[in-house]
C-alpha cells in the first residue's frame, strides 16, 4: 500500500509540475513500452532480454565462485577420481544460472499459451540435453577406476570402451529429447535398422575396419607407444588406434593413417616386445692368416663377449664365434651374439665398442681384413717342382674300412633305390 501511495503521489506531482514536453515524452514511452511484436510487448521483451543478461553475467560469477569452490574441496581429498569428474561437469554446469534466468523470464511475462508449450519444451530439450552432456563428460573421469582393466586388456580397449559409452550417453540424451517432441523412437529405431543394411551393404570397407580394430585390441598385437613394421604398409611408432584407422607416426616424424584391416591381415613384428638385441655379422681375415692367428681371434673376440655383462649369455641367448666359411678373397667368421639392452640409441654404441676390440683384436694377431682380391700367376718357363704329397693318416684308413664295411651291410639283399 505504501509503494502504490508512494507512486500515485508522484505520478499527480509529475502531472501538476512537469511541462508538457516532458508529459508528452513519458506519454510516449509509454505506448512504445505497451507496443510490441511476436505477442510480447516491448517492455516484456526488454524484460526477457535483460534477465537472461543478467543470467549471462551470473554464470561467469557462477563459473568463478561455486565451480572453483567445488574443484577447491575436491582437492582436499586424497584421490584423483573427484578431481577429473569435477573438471569434466564444470563446463555443463555454466549452462544452469542461464536455463534459471530463461525459466524465470517466462513466467514473469505473460505469453499465450500454445507458444508456453513451446518454449516449456525448448527448457527441458536444453535441461536433458544439459545432463545427458554432463554425464558423458564424467565418463572420462572413470578411467581412474579402470587402472586393474587397463591390466588385464589394454589402454586402447579402454579407451574404446570409454568412447562406445559416451555415444550411448548422447543418443539416449537425443532420443530423450525426440521423446519430448512427441517424436516416436521405436519406428525411427526401425526405420533406421532397414536404412543402416542397405548403408552397410555399402560401408563394407568401414565395417571391416572397425571390427579388424577390435581384433587387433583383443589379441594385443600392439598397443600405443610401441614400434611395429608391417611388411609392405608401414613401419614406426604407434600413436593411436581409432575406430577405423590406426595412426603410426613414422621415424621421419611423418604421421600414417592406417587402416585396421591393413594390419589385421599383414604380418606385423613388434620390435618393442623383442626380448635383446641382435649382433651378427660375418667378418672376413685374408687367407695368409695362420691357424693358430684364427684360433687366437675366435678366442679373444669369444673372450671379450663372455667378459662384457652387457651380452646375453647362453642358455638365455645364443652365443657364437665361428670360423664359418672359406669366401673367393677371405677366411669368415660368423659373430652371433645377443645384447641385454633393447634401446636402439644404446645397442649402437655398444656395438661399436664391440666393432673396435674386434679390430685391435685382428691387428694383434698379426693378419687383417680381407678385401675383394684377384691374384694372377705367371706361366713358369721350368716344370714346376712335383712335391710328393705325406702319407695317408691313420684317420683316412679308419674310413675307408668304415666306408667297405657299410657297403657289405648294402649288398646283403638290400636293392638300391634306383634300381
Amino acid at each position: 500500500m505504501e509503494t502504490a501511495q508512494i507512486s500515485g503521489q508522484v505520478s499527480a506531482w509529475f502531472d501538476a509540475n512537469a511541462p508538457q514536453w516532458a508529459k508528452d515524452a513519458l506519454l510516449y514511452l509509454h505506448e512504445i513500452w505497451d507496443e510490441g511484436a511476436y505477442g510480447l510487448t516491448y517492455g516484456q521483451i526488454i524484460t526477457i532480454v535483460g534477465i537472461i543478461l543478467f543470467s549471462l553475467i551470473i554464470r561467469g560469477l557462477f563459473a568463478r565462485t561455486f565451480v572453483r569452490w567445488i574443484t577447491r574441496l575436491a582437492a582436499g581429498t586424497k584421490t584423483n577420481l573427484d578431481d577429473v569428474l569435477v573438471r569434466a561437469i564444470s563446463t555443463p554446469l555454466k549452462i544452469v544460472p542461464v536455463i534459471i534466468g530463461v525459466y524465470i523470464s517466462l513466467k514473469l511475462v505473460n505469453v499465450a499459451d500454445d507458444v508456453e508449450i513451446y518454449v516449456n519444451r525448448i527448457i527441458q530439450s536444453v535441461v536433458t540435453l544439459a545432463v545427458f552432456w554432463t554425464l558423458s563428460r564424467a565418463v572420462n573421469a572413470f578411467e581412474y577406476a579402470f587402472t586393474s582393466l587397463r591390466d588385464t586388456l589394454s589402454s586402447a580397449v579402454v579407451d574404446w570402451m570409454i568412447k562406445a559409452l559416451q555415444i550411448i550417453l548422447v543418443i539416449l540424451g537425443i532420443g530423450a529429447v525426440a521423446e519430448q517432441w512427441g517424436i516416436a523412437i521405436a519406428p525411427l529405431i526401425a526405420g533406421l535398422g532397414v536404412f543402416g543394411i542397405a548403408v552397410g551393404l555399402g560401408a563394407q570397407d568401414l565395417f571391416k575396419n572397425l571390427i579388424s580394430g577390435m581384433l587387433i585390441l583383443s589379441e594385443k598385437r600392439f598397443v600405443p607407444g610401441e614400434w611395429i613394421h608391417a611388411e609392405g604398409v608401414v613401419e614406426g611408432t604407434v600413436e593411436k588406434i581409432n575406430f577405423r584407422s590406426t595412426l603410426v607416426r613414422r621415424f621421419d616424424k611423418s604421421p600414417v593413417y592406417v587402416p585396421n584391416s591393413a594390419l589385421s591381415d599383414a604380418p606385423v613384428t613388434n620390435f618393442s616386445r623383442m626380448t635383446h638385441r641382435r649382433i651378427k655379422w660375418v667378418v672376413g681375415v685374408e687367407y695368409r692368416t695362420t691357424v693358430d692367428q684364427l684360433k687366437y681371434i675366435r678366442d679373444e673376440i669369444e673372450a671379450w663377449l663372455w667378459n662384457d655383462d652387457r651380452f646375453a649369455k647362453p642358455p638365455e641367448a645364443a652365443l657364437f664365434v665361428r670360423v664359418d666359411n672359406f669366401n673367393a678373397s677371405s677366411i669368415d667368421y660368423l659373430i652371433y651374439t645377443f645384447t641385454h639392452t633393447k634401446d636402439w640409441g644404446e645397442w649402437l654404441a655398444i656395438k661399436e665398442e664391440f666393432a673396435v676390440a674386434v679390430m685391435e683384436i685382428i691387428e694383434r694377431a698379426g693378419t687383417g681384413f680381407a678385401f675383394p682380391s684377384q691374384t694372377l700367376y705367371m706361366q713358369q718357363t721350368d716344370p714346376p717342382e712335383i712335391m710328393a704329397p705325406p702319407a695317408r693318416s691313420e684317420g683316412v684308413e679308419r674310413a675307408r674300412a668304415a666306408i667297405e664295411n657299410a657297403s657289405r651291410r648294402r649288398g646283403m639283399g638290400e636293392a638300391d633305390d634306383e634300381g
